[in-house]
């Protein structure tokens, strides 16, 4: 199924349309910033098969989703979540919601267990020194 029809896509928006937009009363005040699959190649990570996915922006135009396009015509993409946080600022977003379908949960945890290799849990491993017993008042003995 198509990522766009799934989160509810009906139109998409340039840049430039925005401020006309928010002077028009029509822009919500929360965006949607989401993972999604990427269209463009190029970029500090321009190998589509490492890096299959960006972040994209979706908006609220009074009761419509709309997707965040350029000016040429293709979806607007980042591979930088603190580039896209200086656009949003940019372009009066303050608040924005934030939306992770496509990166598997717990992928970070399961590195570590594939690191080890024998299958233990990567916690396991770890020698963590014993926590100091507290006394009645909270403190440290």
């Amino acid at each position: 199924m198509d990522q766009d029809v799934s989160l509810g896509v009906t139109m998409t928006l340039t840049q430039s349309e925005l401020p006309e937009m928010r002077a028009g009363g029509r822009l919500r005040e929360y965006a949607v910033v989401y993972r999604c699959y990427r269209t463009q190649a190029g970029g500090g990570f321009g190998n589509q098969v490492d890096h299959p996915f960006a972040w994209g922006v979706l908006v609220y135009v009074d009761d419509t989703v709309a997707r965040i396009y350029s000016a040429r015509g293709l979806p607007r993409e980042w591979t930088d979540l603190t580039r896209l946080e200086v656009w949003m600022r940019d372009q009066g977003f303050w608040y924005w919601w934030m939306r992770n379908d496509l990166d598997p949960l717990g992928a970070r945890e399961n590195q570590g267990e594939n690191e080890l290799g024998d299958g233990e849990d990567s916690h396991d491993s770890l020698d963590f020194p014993p926590s100091p017993t507290r006394d009645i008042d909270g403190m440290a003995e």
